[in-house]
C-alpha cells in the first residue's frame, strides 16, 4: 500500500532522503504522520527513523549543509534544521531498561527491533520516500479500523512507560471508534497499573489531559478513565456528568480545553495538573460565573465574548439546558457594554473597600436592568442604600 506524502514535505525533504539512501542508510517516515495518513488526518509533526547512528547522521548533516540540533542524541534523535524547517530523525533502538518512565536504549538496525519498543500498533507504520507502507505489526488494519490496541502484551508496555496509561485514552480518544468500543485487554491493564501514575510528573499528566480534552468529543475516553477510576487518581473530583451534553452545545465551536477543563473540575487543579496561572484564573472564572450568574449579558461583561460564552454554556449544560441564539447575543452585549458608572463617579460617596462594594453594586444594578439605568438613576439607588 501507498500513502499519499505530498502534505509531509516530501519535496522539502527529498535531499536528505536522497543523501542517506546514496550514503548505505535507511531513512523513513514514522509514527503519527504515517497513520495519519492512512486515516485521512492532517498531520501535525513529521516524525523519521534511520538506521544510521547519531555520528553518520552529523555527516549526512555535513554533505548536505545543514546544522544540526543535538535534541536527545543519547537517545539517538538529532534535529535538522533546513531553513525555517525542523527534523527530528531517531535511530532504530531497542530498550534495555525501563523504570516506567526512563528508558536505557541501545541503537539498531532492526526496524522490527524499533517497531517493537513503540506503544500502540497504529503508531509503529513505516513508510519511505515514495510513500510505499511498511507494516510490521499489523496496524494498518487497526488504524483503518480505528481499533487502538497496545503492541504485544499491555501490561507490559505500560510498565516501561505509565505515560502510556494516559496516552491510551487520549489516543482512543482522538483515533478510536466509540461504537466499536474500547479496547478491553488495554483497559483492563491500564485499570490495574493506574498506581504506576504516581511516578509520572504533574506536567506530563496535565499536558496529557489537555491533548485528550482537545479531541473532537473526549467523553468516552473519559467516561472510561472515570469508570477504572484513573481519572480521580490524576484529578480528585473531577466528573465527567455534563461532558456529552456540552460536546454537543458546542458544536460549530472550536474544541476549548480550559472550558472542558472547568466542566471535568476537580480539586485542585493548578497543583494536580500544574496549570499556569492564567489558565487556571480562566478555568476558575468560568466556573464561579456558570455556577453563579444567572445572566448572559452578565458573563460577558465579566468575562468578554469568548469566555464569556464559555461560561453561559457551562452554566446551561449544568442546568440540562441548550443555550439559545438570544443567549449569545447577550453574552455579546455584555462584552462590549461600559458601565455608566465608573469609580471616579462615586468618590465622596463612597471610600476605601466601600468604594469597591459601591461600584460592584452599581454594575450589578445595571446589568439586571438588562444596561438600562443611567448614571443619575444609579447613583441615587447607592446615596438610598447608603442612608
Amino acid at each position: 500500500m501507498k500513502i499519499a506524502i505530498e502534505e509531509l514535505d516530501r519535496a522539502i525533504l527529498a535531499p536528505i532522503f536522497a543523501e542517506f539512501f546514496r550514503a548505505g542508510f535507511k531513512l523513513l517516515y514514522v509514527g503519527g504522520c504515517v497513520r495519519n495518513a492512512v486515516m485521512a488526518v492532517n498531520a501535525t509533526d513529521i516524525d523519521l527513523v534511520t538506521d544510521a547512528t547519531p555520528p553518520q547522521m552529523r555527516e549526512i548533516a555535513e554533505v548536505l549543509g545543514l546544522s544540526v540540533i543535538p535534541t536527545g542524541e543519547a537517545h539517538g534523535t538529532l534535529t535538522f534544521q533546513m531553513g525555517k524547517q525542523k527534523y527530528e530523525i531517531t535511530t532504530f533502538r531497542q530498550d534495555v531498561e525501563t523504570d516506567g518512565r526512563h528508558a536505557t536504549v541501545a541503537f539498531g538496525t532492526s526496524l522490527e527491533g524499533d517497531a517493537a519498543r513503540r506503544d500502540f500498533t497504529m503508531n509503529a507504520l513505516y513508510a519511505d520516500a515514495t510513500g510505499n507502507l511498511i507494516d510490521p505489526l499489523g496496524g494498518l488494519e487497526d488504524a483503518k479500523s480505528h481499533k487502538l490496541r497496545f503492541i504485544g502484551d499491555a501490561d507490559g508496555r505500560i510498565a516501561e512507560d505509565y505515560l502510556r496509561i494516559l496516552r491510551f485514552f487520549r489516543f482512543w480518544a482522538w483515533y478510536g471508534d466509540p461504537d466499536q468500543g474500547i479496547d478491553a485487554e488495554g483497559l483492563a491493564a491500564c485499570a490495574q497499573l493506574q498506581s504506576g501514575l504516581d511516578v509520572i510528573s504533574k506536567e506530563r499528566i496535565g499536558s496529557e489531559l489537555l491533548k485528550l480534552l482537545a479531541a473532537p468529543n473526549p467523553a468516552p475516553a473519559l467516561a472510561a478513565m472515570e469508570a477504572t477510576g484513573i481519572l480521580a487518581h490524576i484529578l480528585p473530583g473531577a466528573s465527567v456528568c455534563g461532558m456529552a451534553l456540552l460536546v454537543e452545545a458546542e458544536k460549530g465551536l472550536e474544541p476549548n480545553v480550559l472550558r472542558r477543563l472547568a466542566m471535568l473540575g476537580g480539586d485542585t487543579l493548578q497543583a494536580n495538573l500544574r496549570l499556569g496561572n492564567a489558565a487556571a484564573r480562566q478555568v476558575g472564572q468560568m466556573r464561579h460565573h456558570g455556577q453563579n450568574s444567572d445572566m448572559a449579558l452578565a458573563h460577558g461583561f465579566a468575562l468578554g465574548a469568548e469566555h464569556g460564552w464559555s461560561s453561559w454554556l457551562l452554566r446551561s449544560v449544568w442546568l440540562e439546558q441548550m443555550p439559545t441564539v438570544e443567549d449569545r447575543l447577550a453574552v455579546s452585549a455584555g462584552a462590549i457594554a461600559i458601565c455608566p458608572v465608573k469609580a471616579v463617579d462615586l468618590k465622596g460617596l463612597f471610600e476605601g473597600p466601600a468604594l469597591g462594594a459601591a461600584l460592584r453594586q452599581a454594575q450589578a444594578a445595571w446589568l439586571a436592568s438588562h444596561m438600562q439605568l443611567e448614571k443619575p438613576e444609579l447613583i441615587v439607588r447607592l446615596r438610598l442604600e447608603r442612608g
